[in-house]
């Protein structure tokens, strides 16, 4: 797995993200997947103006 290096600002607001013992790698992922989620749903959104 890739190492990533964060600084101090992001490393405040994922801790201010985080829920009770909360990892980084699951409050990243949990941030990539609602992401995705509305990604997709902007996707899916444009097509009904057509």
């Amino acid at each position: 797995m890739p190492r990533v290096d964060l600084d101090e600002e992001t490393i405040e607001r994922l801790d201010g993200l985080r829920i009770e013992d909360e990892s980084y790698d699951e409050v990243i992922n949990e941030l990539i997947n609602i992401y995705q989620a509305e990604e997709l749903t902007l996707y899916r959104g444009s097509d009904e103006d057509y």
